[in-house]
């Protein structure tokens, strides 16, 4: 067996303690390596396993003292697969805190001989388990992770809808702190720089009212910086939290030196502003970095929708989505959109699959034959077979794929993260050898010694370096929110910049997504408004599109009676297909109704087109002069989409595509080290805009498609997406000049800090300096955004 783990070493005020081996927890000294013979039992199989890298491995010391199991019959839960051979199920996993943490559950549940698959998502705190065998293996399986020290649920949807966000609500907490403190100690620090008469006496308790106010809002508001710097020591790494955390707390420590001495000023203000600056940065990247999550809760949103069962009996009941399984009936009513994945039981339907395939007309479905989840009903009232469970069908394939891809997308480095691995152990360096060469080599008292140091710390506190990029992006997102564009990911702008490929959707895209009668010269005067009254009676794309072409109001016609997939009948006249108005197929050129008025009237056609949008030519050009390769995937017939590819110049474009093509399209593009930029509506588009560099929905898109996507463009038309890539790679040329100001900046100002030519006062007046300049670049990027 191999050694168990060392014990964490953590000083308190008390007294000596060690960290608990496994969680972390405090322990006297003398207890030994553990806090309770739960954590003893965990890091025993842990280290049995062979997996004591999960120690070395994670980021953060998580609260993982093993648990008892909830009183819930797993068993009763687990999907079974293959005629009952396999089992799977969806698991809710508390205490995943890291990548160590979802590599520790995985390893363990994987040694297990009969688990075929254990995937563990961080994002989702999700854990999908896979074994062969029967479903009471289920409590042994669970039982290994529990013993790990994680907490583990049933999953559902709700499971994602009340996941706790303790960091987010403790965030605003502390820039409400934080914002307190500095607008009060900025007060008083005013004041004493204004104030050249103040006596010795008022100064001091000028001093003393700001270190009041300023000590609990360091204290308490620099929290969230203190504990990401902590975590990383204690993994064995340096962020950009910790250069912050020792600037704030040296210029806090300097300042409270000042007061007890009574010296001219203080930087209790400099403290609190970055803090509240800071932490403001930190507070929209949550709030974006939640709004991306919410592309699963979408899915699952709509996996949990109720439906209606049929009995065997014919009795209707409504259900949870989540509670059908293969084989039960159901009763989609009217208007209403598939839940889940079946065929159609009888008769024939009317579905509008735009939302999941693309396709801008509504498709006939007869016995038989899939009804793809999503899909909206638009005839009568059908019954679906329901052939794969809510967890199993495809809205949860596109749920997965969602959840890999941000995953993917997480690990993203953002530029200022890449400067920040190697400026900041430099700046340490670089404060601690001032310190020490004043001390040991020059011989002045360590207080001496400490004051250049700490000048050169301040001097180099990555003020300047920490709002390089976000101020750039404040005024850049600002500026895009203005043309209509909403950004809903904080490294969007970066890797906007970077696409050199452009893949678009047609349907509701490029092309408006509602049909327009197109004129005809030949149609005899008085038919349109006569085919329109009986088209009032439906709710078919052709239909309204037809009631909307007329001029004046239109009544709808009594007695009408709506064939599905046929079309309309009122007494003698028809509208509807070709067939069913009696019009020989090939007479029949793109979408159309026919009307015929009676048995022995002549049939009238009615043509439509699904316009593009009025500025797709310009923007497509527009992304072409921007350096991007443009290809068009649609879901839709390989004329409309050869007719659309036409009129804009697209030369690579491909028809008949499912959501699945789509990502895979996407995936072999990046492959090839392309960087593409996905643009599309839909629901079969999601997974697509996930996975894509960078992703943006128009106008009118679903709900799931803008939450997969970057950006979202409010106002209508394209024109907004080449000038938010114009927007992008301005900022991010303002953000590479910000942090190559702050850079040199250093190089000039470190070394008159280490060789004592400036005084902690000046670092700080120098620091403030270099964060005005690069606030003032940064207001560059919204000209002409």
């Amino acid at each position: 067996m191999n050694a168990l783990p060392a014990r964490i070493e953590v000083e308190t005020p008390r007294a000596s303690v060690a960290g608990c081996a496994h969680c972390g927890a405090p322990v006297p000294a003398d207890l030994g390596r553990f806090c309770c013979t739960g954590c003893e039992g965990a890091a025993a199989l842990i280290s049995g396993l062979g997996l004591d890298a999960f120690y070395r491995r994670r980021e953060a010391i998580a609260d993982l003292r093993p648990v008892p199991l909830p009183p819930v019959d797993f068993s009763a839960r687990a999907v079974p697969l293959r005629d009952g051979a396999e089992h799977r199920l969806e698991l809710m996993v508390a205490g995943l805190t890291c990548g160590a943490c979802v590599w520790l559950v995985e390893q363990a549940l994987a040694m297990e001989p009969d688990v075929l698959r254990a995937r563990a998502s961080l994002t989702a705190r999700r854990l999908t388990l896979t074994w062969r065998g029967p479903a009471s293996r289920a409590e042994d399986l669970i039982g290994i992770v529990a013993r790990l020290g994680f907490r583990v649920a049933p999953w559902s949807a709700a499971c994602l809808r009340a996941t706790e966000d303790a960091e987010e609500k403790a965030l605003t907490r502390a820039l409400g702190l934080a914002a307190f403190g500095v607008s009060n100690v900025m007060m008083l620090s005013v004041a004493v720089w204004v104030g050249s008469d103040m006596g010795e006496a008022t100064r001091a308790l000028m001093h003393w009212l700001a270190a009041l106010i300023a000590m609990p809002v360091v204290l308490v508001a620099g929290m969230p910086f203190y504990r990401s710097a902590l975590s990383a020591l204690r993994a064995g790494r340096l962020n950009m939290d910790m250069a912050v955390s020792l600037g704030v707390l040296a210029t806090t420590a300097m300042s409270l030196s000042e007061a007890l001495r009574n010296g001219p000023f203080t930087w209790f203000d400099g403290a609190t502003a970055l803090l509240a600056l800071l932490l403001a940065g930190r507070l929209l990247d949550r709030a974006a970095r939640r709004r991306a999550r919410q592309a699963c809760a979408e899915l699952l949103a709509l996996q949990t929708a109720e439906v209606t069962r049929l009995a065997p009996d014919g009795t209707a009941q409504r259900i949870g989505a989540e509670h059908i399984r293969p084989g039960e009936r159901l009763l989609v009513a009217p208007g209403e959109r598939l839940a889940l994945d079946g065929a159609l039981e009888e008769g024939e339907a009317l579905l509008d699959t735009a939302a999941t395939t693309g396709e801008s007309l509504p498709r006939n479905f007869t016995r038989g034959e899939a009804l793809p989840a999503g899909a909206v009903n638009l005839g009568a009232a059908l019954i679906q077979r329901v052939t794969a469970a809510a967890s199993e069908g495809s809205l949860a394939a596109v749920s997965r794929l969602l959840e890999r891809a941000e995953q993917s997308r997480g690990r993203y480095v953002s530029i200022a993260d890449r400067a920040a691995r190697i400026y900041v152990p430099v700046a340490h360096v670089v404060a601690l050898m001032t310190f020490l060469g004043w001390w040991l080599g020059v011989g002045l008292s360590w207080q001496e010694a400490l004051v250049p140091a700490v000048a050169a710390l301040i001097v180099t506190c990555p003020c300047g370096l920490a709002i390089a990029v976000p101020a750039v992006q404040v005024v850049s997102v600002g500026a895009l929110f203005r043309r209509g564009v909403l950004v809903g990911s904080p490294t969007a702008l970066e890797r906007l910049a970077a696409c050199d490929v452009a893949v678009l959707d047609k349907t509701g895209t490029l092309t408006t997504g509602r049909p327009e009668l197109l004129p005809d010269p030949a149609r005899p005067e008085g038919v349109l408004e006569a085919a329109a009254a009986l088209a009032a009676s439906s709710r078919h794309p052709l239909a309204r599109a037809l009631v909307a072409a007329c001029k004046t109001p239109v009544q709808a016609a009594e007695g009408v009676v709506e064939i599905p997939g046929a079309g309309l009948r009122r007494e003698g006249a028809l509208l509807g297909s070709a067939a069913f108005c009696g019009v020989p197929a090939t007479a029949e050129a793109g979408p159309s109704l026919w009307y015929r008025a009676g048995a022995a009237a002549e049939p009238v056609a009615f043509r439509f087109v699904d316009p593009l949008r009025p500025d797709a030519a310009e923007a497509v050009a527009a992304l072409r002069k921007l350096g991007l390769e443009v290809e068009l995937l649609s879901g839709d017939a390989p004329s409309a989409v050869a007719q659309a590819a036409g009129a804009l110049g697209i030369d690579h474009w491909r028809a008949g595509v499912t959501p699945a093509d789509k990502a895979a399209r996407i995936e072999e593009l990046r492959a090839q080290g392309r960087r593409p930029l996905m643009l599309g509506d839909g629901i079969n588009d999601a997974a697509a805009l996930a996975l894509a560099h960078a992703s943006a929905s128009p106008a009118g898109s679903t709900d799931l498609a803008q939450a997969a996507a970057d950006l979202v463009l409010r106002a209508e038309g394209l024109s907004a997406l080449p000038a938010a890539i114009a927007t992008a790679r301005r900022a991010q040329s303002l953000a590479r000049q910000n942090i190559g100001f702050s850079l040199t900046y250093n190089a000039v100002a470190v070394p008159m800090a280490v060789l004592g030519f400036v005084t902690p006062l000046l670092a700080a007046v120098v620091m403030a300096s270099s964060s005005l300049i690069v606030i003032l670049n940064s207001l560059r990027a919204g000209r002409d955004a």
